[in-house]
């Protein structure tokens, strides 16, 4: 009888830098790094040549060190390894000490200000003096402004020898402020004809607009007033029959109203009659 035979088949193995090549670069300290380039949990870090995220080997080992990794994407033709590659690794913090440094950091960041640039509206330039006060006074007024102006001001007037005044300069002699009221005087006396057939016109498009308002209110009523009218006439009935049960009950021993109750019962009734008999015409 022959032996028994089986398949010998070999089994994968995990695979595992074996090299002894040792990089010319100095160690890496994982304390000196930045908190978000490293990740104890993998391990793994940010290899400071190519920066991109390199496993490390055996780093419960005497000599950690960077596993060998290439500059350009997996599969590229003819690749070229990192300089990094077998760099010795030094581990100086628990996984628990480089969570509470990543912590730290995204606290810190978050309180930061934003960077972000806000750009200030452009102020326009102030409008003159006539548009400001040419659209909230009328002819009276600016003619009243004017001759204040010029019986206050000795630029703009000419006096005798009392000291009173005489007339006015002429607008080319006049002062700033003086030139200023003298033509917003003038503007609003061109404007005032039309200024006030524009009032009109808008005073009577208002008039039109109630008139027309209260003849819709008037049309809409009659459609629901003899409904209305109906329910308040059998809403006063209704209570007023309530009363007189209450003040003539039906039942014998019902409970007896006092005199005051009787005398409230009686005025309320006295009102409700009033009210269906005013309904009711």
């Amino acid at each position: 009888m022959s032996p028994r035979t089986r398949d010998l088949l070999a089994q994968k193995r995990p695979r595992r830098v074996r090299s002894r090549a040792v990089s010319t670069l100095p160690p890496l300290v994982v304390s000196s790094l930045k908190p978000h380039e490293v990740d104890l949990m993998v391990p793994a870090l940010v290899c400071p040549t190519c920066r991109t995220w390199v496993p490390i080997s055996t780093p419960h080992s005497p000599r950690p060190k960077l596993v060998p990794h290439h500059t350009e994407r997996a599969g590229t033709d003819a690749p070229v390894r990192c300089p990094g590659s077998h760099r010795l690794v030094t581990v100086n913090l628990t996984a628990d000490q480089w969570f509470r440094r990543l912590e730290e950091g995204l606290t810190q960041t978050d309180g930061r200000r934003s960077t972000r640039v806000l750009r200030k509206p452009k102020v326009g330039s102030a409008p003159a003096v006539m548009q400001i006060v040419g659209g909230t006074v009328d002819d009276k007024t600016a003619r009243k402004l004017d001759e204040a102006h010029v019986r206050g001001c000795s630029t703009c007037c000419i006096k005798d020898d009392k000291g009173n005044v005489l007339r006015a300069v002429d607008l080319a002699s006049r002062c700033a402020d003086g030139r200023r009221l003298a033509q917003l005087a003038a503007h609003t006396r061109r404007l005032a004809s039309a200024r006030r057939k524009a009032q009109l016109d808008r005073e009577e498009w208002n008039d039109r607009r109630a008139w027309g308002l209260r003849l819709l209110h008037e049309q809409q009523w009659q459609h629901v007033s003899g409904p209305v009218a109906d329910a308040d006439l059998r809403r006063v009935r209704d209570t007023l029959a309530a009363l007189i049960q209450m003040l003539n009950p039906r039942m014998a021993d019902a409970p007896q109203l006092s005199d005051w109750e009787r005398a409230d019962l009686m005025s309320a009734i006295a009102l409700l009659a009033t009210q269906e008999e005013q309904l009711t015409r």
